[in-house]
């Protein structure tokens, strides 16, 4: 059995529609669903700001690369390009932590890179998991607390399922 936090995020087209994509993809494994937040876009700013939210899965024969796998895949589905790095994007499915395993494997990083510094990340899985760790780097709580968290907006407007 592994256990997985995924985040999801979109900024392109319909943002709340590719979000239902991942959550409908990950129907079968959904342990949690966070609710949906607005939030400034993170690395390249110059950009449409994201709906994010954030999901644990578990699945009995899924490992860490199935989970990197099948995100890849939910965003082939919702018509992702990957033209720059932290550009614009139709569904961005990242694999945050799985089971607490720590990875330097170049095609995934665990727990993944700037977890520990993204509001945008942490306030969504707090909601879901208000005692999350992130491997190595400690409390998610402890880690937001030194945050600016002043770009994440919940929107309880809006719901994935």
């Amino acid at each position: 059995m592994s256990r997985a936090v995924l985040s999801l995020g979109s900024n392109l087209g319909d943002r709340l529609a590719n979000l239902r994509i991942a959550v409908d993809g990950l129907a079968n494994a959904l342990v949690a669903l966070s609710p949906v937040y607005e939030t400034a876009a993170w690395g390249v700013t110059d950009q449409p700001d994201f709906l994010n939210a954030v999901c644990v899965v578990e699945d009995a024969v899924t490992d860490a690369w199935g989970w990197l796998w099948r995100g890849q895949a939910l965003e082939n589905a919702a018509g992702r390009v990957r033209e720059q790095r932290w550009g614009p994007r139709t569904l961005d499915v990242d694999v945050v932590v799985v089971d607490g395993v720590i990875s330097s494997e170049p095609d995934l990083i665990l727990p993944h890179p700037g977890t520990h510094e993204r509001a945008t990340v942490l306030i969504p899985w707090l909601d879901i998991d208000p005692d999350a760790v992130v491997p190595g780097l400690g409390r998610a709580d402890a880690l937001l607390a030194g945050l600016d968290v002043s770009g994440v907006h919940r929107r309880d407007d809006l719901e994935l399922r």
